[in-house]
């Protein structure tokens, strides 16, 4: 029997324990790499050439939306589920659109996870009802801007107004400077934009630091 081969990619190493020790209970699943971030998933991607990575989406650097982009690019034949807890449209809208063949929560269990990376392995696409909801909801509300920015976001966003720098941010907030990095990624995200130059013109443009 030809084992499916797997890669975790997670930047808290308990998470990738949890599926580590997951993947050993099933005879037909093989972990070949663990990633922490979404740059090392690509570059693992090209050395071992898995058949289905399993993604999660909030990460430091690139984020595993924009992985999912370049893996799916690169690697056509690769198969990617996104695992996460964000069950908002964005997100879901967003990794489908990047091209993940699934979208599942993390609290789903090993039972139909095993079965989803199956599935998935064979070019069927994987969602958990949340979010096919999402997706629902998202095709049929009118469209409008609403980036759902958490508090800590629009506090980042204000000091990036500003022209803050990371440390400038990270001193200012008395957070440290990942935490920072993280809640800029989840900005870019949310807002859809690249970089943080874009992310201040549509929060000025669409006036979002005075929303909540």
């Amino acid at each position: 029997m030809q084992k499916i081969r797997v890669i975790i990619t997670d930047d808290h190493e308990m998470v990738r324990r949890g599926l580590t020790t997951f993947l050993r209970a099933y005879s037909d699943l093989e972990l070949v790499g663990e990633a922490n971030s979404g740059e090392q998933a690509l570059i693992m991607c090209g050395e071992v050439l898995p058949d289905v990575i399993l993604m999660d989406l909030l990460m430091p650097g690139i984020g595993g939306i924009e992985a999912i982009r370049r893996i799916t690019v690169k690697y056509p034949q690769v198969r990617v589920i996104a695992l996460s807890t964000a069950t908002d449209s964005a997100n879901v809208t967003k990794a489908i659109d990047a091209g993940a063949m699934g979208y599942l929560m993390k609290n789903i269990s090993t039972d139909d996870l095993a079965n989803a990376i199956r599935e998935v392995k064979e070019g069927r696409r994987m969602l958990s009802d949340e979010a096919t909801q999402a997706l629902i909801q998202a095709a049929t509300r009118p469209i409008e801007p609403n980036y759902r920015l958490t508090e800590h976001e629009y506090e980042v966003l204000h000091l990036l107004i500003e022209g803050l720098t990371n440390p400038e941010i990270a001193q200012k907030t008395g957070v440290n400077r990942s935490t920072i990095k993280y809640h800029i990624n989840s900005i870019l995200s949310k807002l859809g934009v690249a970089n943080r130059t874009d992310a201040v013109t549509v929060a000025l443009r669409h006036k979002i630091t005075i929303e909540r």
